[in-house]
């Protein structure tokens, strides 16, 4: 079988499961290098459980995830971070009786390719002022770019990013729009489950529109405005 090498993460026909519930109906997405892609829907409609089956973390699914060319269907959730995938779920995942800095050095590196602390310091200006702050006196915003670092501390290429905006001041939704440009600008490729559509649309490639755990629309950057009412009719935006 030919591999484009550009592409780094391919889904094909994914169904996934919780317990008996049947989330995910046969979900087909590519997503190449450097390319930044959003999955839009309303609540339910099973944006998160894409990124969690990419990371083998439902109860069981089927079909074909190929990550840079390995398919991964029979591999446990470490051995897929292996392969270059970072995950920031919602719940951001930082230790917050360590200070920043520790957070920083903790994780493993499980990839030689990692940003190094000058890198990460470089990219959140913010992080480096508090590196000796206790991950508990930091701004939501602040953990959330925390969250971000660890990921890239590991040395992963293509991140799968959930809802990192959420409750978040305009100021650091903006800062995290120029990161997320920043490393995509450094050939990193980003899967992103976003509901502020104001922060997406300007920043994204494409857009996949989820609804019941199907992909029912896929939209390119250029067919936005052409496309209005239809994102309207989906997303109510």
């Amino acid at each position: 079988m030919s591999h484009n090498s550009r592409e780094k993460l391919r889904i094909t026909n994914l169904h996934a499961f919780y317990d008996e519930s049947h989330i995910l109906h046969g979900i087909d997405i590519a997503v190449m290098q450097g390319e930044l892609v959003t999955l839009l829907g309303r609540n339910g409609s099973g944006r998160s459980t894409t990124l969690k089956a990419i990371m083998n973390m439902v109860g069981k699914r089927s079909g074909e995830i190929v990550v840079n060319g390995e398919n991964t269907m029979t591999m446990p959730a470490h051995k897929i971070a292996h392969l270059g995938l970072g995950f920031c779920p919602e719940e951001r995942g930082i230790f917050a009786s360590l200070s920043v800095e520790e957070n920083l050095l903790l994780p493993p590196q499980v990839r030689s390719d990692a940003m190094s602390l000058e890198e990460i310091y470089e990219l959140f200006p913010n992080l480096y002022e508090r590196r000796t702050s206790q991950g508990t006196r930091l701004s939501g915003g602040e953990q959330q770019m925390l969250a971000l670092a660890r990921i890239l501390r590991s040395g992963a290429n293509i991140l799968l990013l959930d809802e990192i905006t959420e409750g978040l001041a305009p100021v650091i939704v903006q800062k995290l729009a120029e990161v997320l440009m920043l490393l995509k600008n450094r050939g990193l490729t980003i899967l992103l489950v976003e509901q502020n559509f104001r922060f997406a649309a300007p920043i994204a490639d494409r857009h996949y529109i989820m609804e019941h755990g199907h992909i029912v629309e896929e939209i390119l950057a250029s067919e936005l405005s052409a496309k209005s009412e239809l994102l309207n009719t989906y997303l109510g935006v």
